[in-house]
């Protein structure tokens, strides 16, 4: 696999996970791992991470 497609992949996968991120809070999915129960402020860490590494992504596979 080269680069360029390997960044375009994981741009595509990172976009993925900021959507739902964002889906979550926007309608106000509840996650529950066990009796743990994940707060949705740490979907907003999620959203924020997720979308900085897909525009990364995308920018380095154009530049190169």
């Amino acid at each position: 696999m080269n680069r360029k497609l390997y960044l375009i992949v994981s741009g595509t996968i990172f976009g993925l996970v900021a959507c739902l991120h964002l889906a979550r809070l926007i309608l106000g999915w509840q996650i529950q791992v066990g009796v743990t129960i994940i707060p949705f402020w740490l979907s907003w860490f999620g959203l924020v991470g997720a979308g900085i590494l897909c525009v990364w992504a995308f920018a380095q596979s154009v530049g190169r």
